[in-house]
């Protein structure tokens, strides 16, 4: 058992410059931690309390675990300044890397946004070993990688004031921090690195990529959001919208001492404008031909656009910098990447009718079904074990929004009207990417996009379970674009 305090910290991102930071303070075994990575067993019983010592309300949301509601972290559950919250639950999903963050209603984005988030990590037998197999020790060969993006201010305090056209749009930062890091790097021999990365930022969709140079490297995506996958996929680009993780590995077994590598974001399309009225007249970095610039335009690897200000705002779809990746030492290494990951069984085909969700914007709100949140009532009801079909379907005059799913995981079966600069890094007859295999729990809608989900409403709780459905944008989030989901006894 443990205690999480929720609570301001002053914390030195920018050199030289401590300032308030909302983070999760552990104190365990004469150590303190700030946003502690938990490290759990599957089949391990969690005992936890969360003792809220802001001056608002807060609640903790495990993010992708399966947990009955009580311990899911809705906000109805959200609790006062100064009140605690007890947390009891065994992990039952399989190894993964999961994370948590706060969820009071209406406060998320920005609690979130100020500090509060990091990551869950579950192993099992099928975790261990590839562990073993590739010779990984989490934090030296098996790195955890946090992207957020972030404005400061001159005194190198956190910035959350959205505009009103940036509640629509999602908030953006003019600084992307790699584990709360600016100008991240890390020092690595020539083997096989894999890299654990969530997508932490409130709104910002990163094209992820490595290169060296002018030249994009082949990684491999081991894992999405619920686990291993069960083979490596090849890919050179993998999007990554809010809320989503990405399990890869990199081969540096043929790099030389000295040589660099950098993980960034290439530049993209956001689609921000597809709505017209109301939202950003701006595709972010792209030509006004539509055609992606250098991948080396956009941020530097001092965390600032070339010739940007302090708090100017990196347009979503810039091309960016993350993380450089220093070849320092040769080393002989030996283990080869396993043909088979894991046992991931194919989705079975459903004779059901779709239950069809509409995504859309009116008077300045997005909405899901026509509707925005009412904390008290549960616009869909399922039946407990019911094996659904999901037909998400995003207007065409709208945005890409993550659509995240509390208390259960799905299986993407097929995108169909997905945008051109998506085709890249199809895997699958169905229009699938690497981000859409295995098990998810938050899946990105491109704006004229239908993407199908298969989900499977079988728990083992008593009576009846309500949980969430919404966009991981965390300004929408906020706004109300989500919905209850009454799972019924």
């Amino acid at each position: 058992p443990f205690t999480i305090v929720a609570k301001s910290v002053q914390h030195v991102i920018l050199e030289g410059k401590p300032a308030p930071l909302l983070a999760y303070q552990v104190e365990q075994d004469g150590n303190t931690w700030i946003n502690p990575v938990f490290r759990v067993r599957r089949g391990t019983t969690v005992r936890t309390k969360l003792w809220n010592a802001l001056d608002e309300s807060t609640i903790i949301h495990w993010h992708g675990l399966k947990v009955d509601a009580n311990n899911d972290g809705h906000p109805h559950y959200a609790i006062a300044a100064g009140a605690t919250y007890d947390y009891q639950y065994s992990v039952i999903n399989r190894a993964g890397t999961y994370w948590y963050h706060p969820h009071p209603h209406e406060l998320t984005a920005k609690q979130a946004y100020l500090g509060m988030a990091s990551l869950y990590i579950v192993e099992d037998d099928e975790e261990f070993a590839l562990q073993r197999a590739l010779d990984l020790k989490l934090g030296v060969t098996d790195i955890p990688l946090v992207i957020q993006d972030k404005k400061f201010d001159e005194q190198g305090r956190l910035v959350y004031a959205p505009s009103e056209e940036e509640k629509v749009n999602g908030y953006v930062g003019d600084t992307v921090l790699v584990n709360l890091t600016p100008r991240p790097h890390v020092n690595a021999a020539t083997r096989l690195y894999r890299f654990r990365i969530l997508n932490g930022s409130n709104a910002r969709a990163y094209r992820l990529a490595f290169a060296q140079g002018d030249r994009q490297l082949e990684y491999a995506v081991i894992g999405t959001d619920g686990g291993l996958l069960d083979r490596p996929y090849p890919v050179k680009e993998a999007f990554l919208s809010p809320g989503e993780r990405l399990d890869v590995l990199l081969d540096l077994r043929r790099a030389a001492v000295g040589d660099a590598v950098i993980l960034r974001s290439l530049a993209f399309d956001p689609m921000h404008a597809e709505s017209g009225a109301g939202m950003a007249m701006d595709h972010g970095a792209m030509g006004s031909q539509g055609q992606s610039p250098s991948p080396h335009a956009g941020m530097a690897m001092d965390g600032q656009a070339p010739g940007a200000s302090p708090g100017t705002a990196l347009p979503d779809g810039a091309a960016i910098d993350l993380l450089r990746i220093n070849v320092t030492s040769k080393t002989a290494y030996v283990p080869r990447v396993p043909a088979t990951l894991s046992t991931l069984e194919p989705v079975k085909a459903l004779d059901v009718t779709p239950r069809e969700f509409l995504l859309d914007l009116k008077d300045g709100r997005w909405r899901i079904n026509g509707k925005v949140f009412e904390m008290m009532k549960t616009p869909v009801v399922v039946k407990r074990g019911a094996s659904e079909v999901w037909e998400i379907r995003n207007s065409e005059r709208s945005m890409p929004h993550p659509m995240h799913l509390h208390g259960f995981l799905f299986r993407v079966l097929a995108r169909t009207g997905s945008p051109e600069q998506l085709k890249g890094g199809v895997v699958n007859e169905q229009g699938l990417t690497a981000t859409d295999l295995g098990w998810k729990d938050t899946v990105l809608v491109w704006p004229g996009e239908t993407v199908r989900v298969a989900v499977d409403f079988s728990h083992p709780y008593p009576g009846d379970q309500v949980y969430l459905f919404h966009c991981h944008n965390l300004e929408h989030e906020d706004q109300g674009m989500m919905i209850n989901i009454k799972a019924q006894s």
